[in-house]
């Protein structure tokens, strides 16, 4: 199943109503995790944002508390229609941008035109992910922890930037549509999130 994102304000009442659901549910610690085992067999793994590892009480708004983004950290979106970048002090937006650029869409003719739209779409995406990374190598300049999302082959394209070596991408992957800033903004919530594995019985 996919992973499950919850808010570290909602997660008190997220575990309660699934212990609700379940008749009832144990909690514990290993791993770096917190982890719940119903009484019906469902359990879950939730795990803090950013890939960090948790040993503290076993005990939800504990966990809950222990979500806390880093003090610099990134946000990189990215797809052939359009990238968003985003740099943050631990919740605050402090630097970002939006960019859209047309990528050739597919053709159905064939031979030499076939060839010709081909090349030309793949310039157009390299001229899109030049342009992205220079935009993400202003706004993160310095930043060591980023969250990506998009398209998988687009991120690596932009990541590939020598300017960006230093970042270290962490988890969760966000499979967003074209950027546009309203979704940055759910993607930056989404980043602070709990990822939470679920199994029902």
């Amino acid at each position: 199943m996919p992973v499950v994102l919850v808010p570290p304000a909602r997660w008190g009442r997220w575990v309660d109503n699934f212990g609700a659901r379940h008749g009832g549910a144990s909690l514990s610690v290993s791993d770096g995790a917190l982890h719940g085992a119903a009484e019906d067999g469902s359990r879950f793994t939730a795990r803090l944002p950013f890939d960090t590892t948790y040993d503290g009480a076993v005990d939800a708004n504990a966990f809950a508390s222990a979500a806390v983004p880093p003090g610099a950290w990134g946000v990189l979106l990215v797809r052939k229609g359009g990238f968003a970048v985003a740099r943050l002090a631990a919740d605050r937006t402090v630097d970002s941008k939006v960019g859209q650029r047309h990528v050739q869409g597919r053709t159905k003719a064939g031979g030499q035109s076939q060839q010709r739209f081909a090349r030309r779409r793949d310039n157009q995406a390299r001229q899109a992910y030049e342009a992205a990374a220079d935009h993400a190598a202003r706004i993160l300049d310095g930043v060591r922890v980023v969250v990506t999302g998009g398209d998988h082959a687009a991120v690596d394209a932009v990541l590939a930037d020598p300017r960006l070596a230093r970042a270290r991408v962490v988890g969760p992957w966000l499979p967003v549509p074209d950027p546009r800033r309203a979704v940055l903004e759910q993607a930056v919530a989404d980043a602070c999130a709990l990822q939470v594995d679920v199994v029902n019985a």
